[in-house]
């Protein structure tokens, strides 16, 4: 419905609104606080939800003020008082207006959108709506007020998409989340639920982070993306029982819980984790600076004076609390048992708080800020087996062994990989900070086509792996480097190399492994050039229950995988069948999965352009120049498309990879790849 030039048509006397043709959405006044604000929402019951607001930052405006739509064709608060302000078409003279059925307000002049509410999103995108370059999300205070919260994310300049605290000391390394995406892109949001990265020219999709696949019996469903008052991305769907009632699904969310947002608790508080909800408490002899606030961080509820007098440092008593962490630096770390951890702390004018762990006494000195929160004990997160043999580390000897922490190998899903020497000097090894799962995976293993693990560290939040050392180097860098490529045979014995490993994963351990980041970055060459698979730290056990797919660590695998790990689908071995297949194609062609400095636009995609290729009978310009048995390459192209195709059930099992790959089963003509929906 459209409203022309002269109309006074919303009133917070009557609460009106211009709702969109379906009766899904309207713009006008909302309840805020001890007044209203304005702004557009879907309709539901018992509860709208809010998506956009008006000038979010301003006061709330008392009862009988109208937006009007003025002889100048802007669009105008006016307030019982008097007070005049443009809401809309402050630049542009605009004839009408429109609530438009995708949650989009708009102005016209002759039919032409001249002024658009996607063009400034507030916390919230809509389907069909996009966040782009140099543009960002803030935020809301709370579920029910609207104004700008604590948390922004911003489409960078270098196509990264960035979630900070705001106001943080320091943007460029405060981050909690990011696509690490570093080349121009949107972020969109379609109609079907598809959240992705593209090409500002509207190409196709280069990194998608979800896709729904969450069913309304054909009813009308509604998606947005959102970033939470607690700081957390999560993409929504709305699925409408009537046309005010409906249901809220969690598709999608960038971070697992509260706790893991950098600065969810202020000053001197910490946080726990009751589900995916963070509540920040005050430490022991804390309060908060708003009772009524409990993000606002706390205060010392008594005069300090301990150090004015010796004596009274008697008075003061040590509280303790158990599996708390801080993410800072401590000003002073000791080697201390833990009585006298506690008096070294007493002792100390600038000591506030003692963190003991591994017989290390850690000080720190208040305010604590960013991120400190409780944990689950080692013990409890990690279960050993009574055959499970590796050297412990100290922190210190692994500091020492990598003299500092000096030479950085790589980076794998989950930090940093550094090179290091143990046994005084004579074995090389590779260190890399531990992921949780790692361990309790990789320690279960062994096999050729594995890299070994020889040991590790657990000191505080400092965690690490020691691995065997291969100087070799990843499968991407001798692929992608022109001057290492391995010539066409050898590439062929590499392929075979990493679908041995993948079947030891999957069929020949006591509990099947699904590593679930398969990519040349993790596949390391050793002396005699052997392939190993490396970098467990997203692997998942398999048990009779599967598990279900979540994006929130995988945004560095893009181009890698499975369709199934965009929705909250049941995660199987043939996810690492599809990330196989995408390798495979990387090996054939020496070039990586997703490309932008390609002649054609439908190069970008490997996996695209390979069966296009593949449908065309031109398979030579996937090698280009390079002299390859016809055959032989056909061959492995089809392995490779069988591998990537959407549906999982049309993926082959590995161990018929494996015969397929040494000529000894007959390949099937690769199924037609539905091209519009791989995801990158």
């Amino acid at each position: 419905m459209c409203e022309y030039i002269g109309f006074s048509v919303i009133s917070t006397s009557n609460l009106q609104s211009w709702t969109s043709p379906s009766g899904h959405f309207a713009f006008g006044f909302y309840p805020q606080g001890n007044g209203f604000a304005i702004g557009i929402w879907l309709i539901g019951q018992p509860d709208n939800t809010v998506v956009w607001t008006v000038n979010r930052d301003d006061p709330p405006v008392s009862s009988n003020a109208t937006i009007h739509f003025s002889e100048k064709g802007q669009l105008l608060l006016r307030t019982e008082k008097g007070y005049e302000k443009t809401i809309a078409g402050d630049l542009h003279v605009s004839d009408s207006a429109s609530m438009l059925d995708s949650g989009n307000f708009v102005l016209y002049s002759d039919c032409k959108i001249i002024w658009q509410s996607f063009d400034f999103p507030t916390d919230t995108i809509l389907g069909g709506q996009s966040l782009t370059i140099s543009h960002e999300l803030v935020s809301s205070v709370s579920s029910s007020n609207h104004s700008s919260g604590r948390f922004l994310l911003a489409m960078q300049e270098d196509g990264n998409l960035v979630a900070y605290r705001r106001r943080s000391a320091n943007l460029s390394s405060d981050p909690y989340w990011s696509s690490k995406t570093f080349v121009r892109l949107n972020l969109s949001l379609n109609h079907q639920g598809l959240l992705s990265m593209k090409s500002y020219k509207s190409g196709p999709d280069v990194l998608v982070l979800a896709n729904s696949s969450y069913s309304c019996e054909n009813r009308t469903t509604i998606f947005r993306v959102t970033l939470d008052a607690g700081g957390i991305f999560t993409l929504y769907s709305h699925c409408f029982e009537s046309k005010t009632s409906w249901s809220v699904h969690t598709e999608w969310s960038a971070l697992n819980n509260q706790c893991d947002v950098l600065g969810f608790c202020d000053f001197n508080s910490y946080c726990s984790v009751t589900g995916t909800n963070g509540e920040c408490s005050c430490y022991p002899g804390f309060v908060f600076n708003d009772p009524n606030d409990k993000f606002s961080g706390c205060y010392r509820n008594a005069s300090e004076s301990f150090c004015a007098d010796s004596k009274e440092g008697r008075q003061y008593n040590v509280t303790r609390i158990e599996n708390l962490l801080f993410e800072r630096d401590p000003y002073s770390a000791l080697e201390l048992e833990e009585e006298k951890c506690r008096s070294s702390c007493l002792d100390d004018c600038q000591c506030d708080v003692a963190l003991f762990m591994d017989a290390k006494c850690e000080k720190h000195t208040f305010p604590i800020r960013d991120r400190a929160f409780l944990y689950e004990k080692l013990s409890e997160i990690i279960s050993l087996t009574g055959d499970f043999t590796l050297r412990s580390f100290s922190y210190d000897e692994i500091e020492k062994a990598t003299n500092g922490f000096r030479e950085e190998l790589g980076r794998g899903s989950v930090g940093a990989v550094y090179k290091g020497k143990i046994n005084g000097g004579d074995k090389t090894v590779a260190i890399k900070r531990l992921e949780k799962a790692e361990i309790t995976i990789i320690g279960q293993t062994y096999h050729r086509n594995l890299v070994r693990l020889l040991g590790f560290c657990f000191d505080r939040s400092r965690r690490f792996l020691v691995y065997e050392y291969l100087k070799n180097g990843t499968l991407a860098e001798i692929l992608f480097t022109a001057e290492r490529r391995p010539v066409w045979k050898e590439r062929m014995r590499i392929a075979l190399d990493i679908a041995r490993g993948i079947l030891y994963l999957h069929e020949e351990c006591e509990a099947c492994i699904i590593h679930c980041n398969i990519t040349p970055q993790n596949i390391l060459m050793d002396d005699s050039g052997i392939a190993k698979i490396s970098d467990f730290g997203l692997s998942k056990l398999l048990y009779p229950d599967r598990i279900r797919s979540s994006m929130a660590l995988l945004s560095h695998s893009r181009g890698h995988l499975a369709p199934e790990w965009q929705s909250n689908a049941v995660i199987s071995v043939k996810a690492d069948i599809y990330s196989f297949g995408v390798v495979l194609l990387e090996i054939i062609s020496c070039r990586s999965s997703i490309q932008a400095d390609v002649s054609t636009e439908d190069e970008m995609i490997l996996s695209r352009w390979a069966y296009q290729c593949f449908v065309a009978g031109q398979l030579d310009m996937l090698v280009k120049d390079e002299h390859v048995e016809y055959e032989s390459l056909e061959r492995m192209v089809r392995i490779g498309l069988c591998c990537v195709q959407n549906d999982p059930s049309l993926r082959p099992a590995i161990k018929n990879v494996i015969l397929m790959l040494e000529g000894s089963e007959d390949i099937p003509n690769p199924p037609s790849l539905a091209l519009e929906i791989i995801s990158p």
